[in-house]
């Protein structure tokens, strides 16, 4: 077989997801099927879908069934979804999803706002969720997001042996890998190298996605730092939407379209179509309408002459 003339990278589509349900208005379960149509259209091939979480708590999440049901009549697209639980989990499960995603914090002050659960007691919950996973959906996927890698919120630092602790634990759990989140927009490329590089010489290649946020405008330098040491998987949100947006004027999550944008110019393939992927912003326009999204390749438009990586 020949072997590809670039590297490829996988953009991992968090919008549905962590976007929504970061908004306070609650997108139309129609516009989340035209949007997710958009996305899929566009060449992305791993989106996360919604969270399994009450209702109650997160209205826009009401519709998660639903929404995997849509987005699993789409060959060869992995629909993930966020549990925080076992409950969520056997939801999930049920539903038909491809990965779960589990949000297991390094910090255990955000941990315990978070799940209220302590990082060891997070451990045992991550180990329930596997042995679900493993009597009745035994080829889904499982990934613990390790949230606040990089700087917390609550308790400020939070130590590299920590970060590495919380790996070998949920690898040793049953996880099938585990990816870095910077949650809070702490992080700076020396920081997402040395990290990454301890955590890979912890669990190998269990070792999963990088999920940076652009809150003091680090998110593309903290990807390309992260493609450096070996990442290959990134999640990114279209417009930017969701995240934690502390700062005035910035985004929370790094924007899809300049992360695509990042690579395709450098000559690394995503198999993503840029043109299709800035239209993909209309439905998610219109199924919010008055939220404010964020991209400067989508203001900026593409360069003369623009070709997609080889």
């Amino acid at each position: 077989m020949t072997q590809p003339t670039t590297p490829y990278v996988l953009i991992s589509e968090v919008g549905p997801r962590d976007g929504l349900q970061s908004v306070k208005a609650t997108m139309p379960t129609a516009d989340k099927f035209r949007w997710i149509d958009a996305l899929v259209t566009a060449g992305l091939r791993e989106i996360e879908v919604c969270s399994f979480v009450p209702p109650k708590l997160l209205p826009q999440m009401a519709d998660a069934a639903e929404v995997v049901r849509h987005a699993l009549q789409y060959p060869g697209v992995t629909v993930m979804a966020l549990v925080p639980n076992l409950r969520g989990a056997e939801a999930a499960l049920k539903s038909g999803v491809h990965k779960l995603t589990i949000p297991c914090s390094a910090s255990e002050a955000h941990s315990l706002a978070n799940v209220r659960k302590s990082r060891k007691d997070m451990v045992e919950e991550v180990r329930a969720i596997v042995h679900l996973r493993d009597e009745i959906a035994p080829g889904v996927k499982i990934e613990a997001g390790l949230s606040t890698a990089f700087g917390c919120t609550i308790q400020g630092e939070v130590t590299d042996d920590d970060v590495v602790w919380m790996a070998e634990q949920v690898v040793a759990a049953g996880v099938d890998e585990a990816g870095l989140s910077d949650t809070t927009g702490m992080a700076n490329p020396a920081q997402v190298r040395r990290l990454f590089n301890k955590v890979r010489a912890a669990i190998g290649d269990k070792t999963g996605a990088a999920h940076m946020h652009n809150t003091r405008g680090l998110g593309l330098a903290n990807c390309l730092a992260a493609y450096d040491v070996g990442v290959r998987t990134f999640d990114a949100s279209l417009g930017g939407l969701g995240g934690c947006p502390y700062a005035p004027g910035a985004s929370g999550n790094v924007v899809t379209e300049d992360l695509v944008f990042m690579f395709e110019a450098m000559g690394i393939s995503t198999g993503v179509d840029i043109e299709k992927l800035i239209a993909a912003r209309e439905p998610l326009m219109a199924g919010l309408p008055g939220e404010p999204v964020y991209g400067m390749t989508p203001l900026a438009g593409l360069p003369k002459n623009w070709k997609l990586a080889a």
